[in-house]
């Protein structure tokens, strides 16, 4: 694709976005914008903490929210309330502007329980699968293992991991939905099909830099040290 047709940002929250809330300041989630500049068309990945400043900023860029993207259904991701932790997200953007929220079909139900969002408003995918937002087209790869139905973009070269992978780190597995096996299959036959001059833009910021190759993750990220799936449990299991 052209690179002039690619829109992609990359926002930090508490920075970029809900600048005044002290939870997306601890949180240093990042949002995604993704779409097509010759037909205005954008998702929005992970809508947590401020869906009117995120659809502001995709206006002044002259473009339009046609949908969203949950990487998973933690709070901070999609928003809703968990443990205790109540974010606005997927269903107060829903309320200003009526797209739906792809997720994974696994995760849907775990979605549903946080978010209180129905199936009306969800489009489910199975497996691996693609969506076109414009002439752009995102493969949604499934990438269990944080949660059930953690999915990672990758467009263009980028991968948007969610909490599947981080620069420094991956995603914790004692949360409900967590499967330490799994996300080893994950970060290493899933993910090991992203070539190494690819970009990771992870789900937080969690290392100083925002973004990295994955030839430099994979070299420099203690989770891809070990060499088979039982040193990886007894490191991370």
């Amino acid at each position: 694709m052209a690179d002039d047709r690619l829109y992609f940002r990359q926002l930090l929250s508490g920075v970029d976005f809900a600048q005044d809330d002290p939870l997306a300041q601890q949180m240093v989630n990042f949002v995604y914008l993704i779409g097509d500049r010759e037909t205005g068309e954008a998702l929005i990945v992970d809508p947590a903490y401020d869906p009117v400043t995120l659809l502001e900023l995709l206006a002044a860029d002259g473009m339009r929210c046609t949908g969203m993207l949950g990487t998973h259904y933690h709070p901070d991701h999609v928003g809703g309330s968990m443990m205790g932790m109540h974010v606005v997200g997927a269903a107060e953007l829903l309320a200003l502007h009526d797209v739906p929220l792809h997720v994974q079909a696994d995760e849907a139900e775990w979605v549903k329980r946080v978010t209180e969002l129905t199936d009306d408003h969800l489009v489910t995918h199975d497996g691996s699968s693609t969506l076109d937002v414009g002439a752009i087209t995102i493969d949604l790869l499934h990438t269990p293992g944080h949660t059930p139905g953690s999915q990672s973009f990758l467009v263009d070269n980028r991968l948007v991991a969610g909490d599947t992978l981080f620069l420094q780190g991956c995603g914790r597995t004692d949360l409900p939905g967590g499967d330490p096996a799994q996300l080893y299959d994950s970060l290493v036959n899933v993910l090991g099909r992203v070539p190494d001059d690819a970009v990771l833009y992870p789900g937080h910021r969690y290392s100083p830099e925002p973004h990295a190759t994955m030839g430099d993750t994979r070299s420099g990220n203690m989770v891809f040290a070990p060499k088979s799936p039982e040193q990886w449990l007894a490191m991370f299991g």
